[in-house]
């Protein structure tokens, strides 16, 4: 009997993380269109001449709506929560599905960074034009905000799925 039940944890395993990997594949697929996104609320910014505070107004907008699909997909995937362990509140399969966007910010960040160095429409505005260490990093600290939220929100799915 223990070797079937060892089986069968191994299965709803192995199933888990297949719909990790099919996560981590959707993020991969998704970059191109976030890129996209921030482009377009850049030209949409700079077309009305809102160029002050865009950086970091048009991250957070990009970044929210990423992370709300990326927790639509997640709740999406029939993980397996019944033999997840939870520690301290914290579902075992909370930190592999938040392993799937390892560098993706920072990813993002230099993505944007560029776009607004090769930007001709903000080269009058230096701020937005060259974001300086404390306006990228008063950056990082607001997408920290976003990215606690949707943890506890994947981690809240995954506790109350059991």
């Amino acid at each position: 009997m223990i070797f079937l039940n060892s089986t069968a944890n191994m299965s709803i395993e192995q199933d888990n993380t297949d719909f990790i990997a099919e996560l981590k594949q959707t993020i991969v697929e998704r970059k191109p269109e976030l890129k996209k996104h921030y482009e377009r609320l850049l030209a949409q910014d700079l077309s009305q001449q809102q160029w002050d505070g865009c950086f970091q107004r048009n991250i957070l907008i990009a970044l929210e709506q990423f992370y709300a699909e990326a927790l639509a997909q997640v709740k999406s995937l029939p993980f397996d929560t019944s033999t997840s362990p939870v520690n301290r509140g914290l579902s075992a399969l909370t930190p592999q599905v938040l392993q799937v966007f390892e560098g993706f910010v920072d990813e993002f960040l230099l993505f944007v960074v560029d776009k607004h160095r090769t930007s001709c429409a903000l080269s009058n505005f230096p701020d937005e034009h060259k974001p300086d260490k404390t306006y990228v990093n008063e950056v990082r600290h607001a997408i920290a905000e976003l990215w606690q939220n949707f943890a506890i929100d994947v981690n809240a799915h995954f506790l109350g799925s059991s």
